[in-house]
């Protein structure tokens, strides 16, 4: 069993469940840096060790312009048109 932690405001919880995952992965993968501090150094070991794993699968990077924000929703149209996957991470 997997349990989901949400950091927000837990007086009403809301129930959530895990995506369905698919059979393999294919086509670009965006890996999305939030811009918090050493978010960029957790993204690129994300990327070394899924490069390893999944050879020929294509990478592209993302930068949100500030991680106190919402993604604009001209980035996530572009990601969404560009890519199959998203990898968001951030490190403190």
């Amino acid at each position: 069993m997997t349990t989901i932690l949400d950091p927000t405001d837990e007086r009403v919880p809301v129930r959530r469940s895990l995506a369905p995952r698919p059979e393999s992965i294919a086509g670009p993968v965006a890996l999305l840096d939030i811009t918090k501090p050493r978010g960029n150094v957790l993204i690129a070991r994300i990327e070394e060790q899924l490069r390893e794993r999944l050879p020929g699968v294509e990478f592209r990077h993302y930068n949100k312009p500030t991680f106190t924000k919402p993604a604009p929703e001209d980035l996530r149209r572009k990601i969404a048109e560009e890519c199959a996957f998203v990898i968001e991470a951030l490190a403190d």
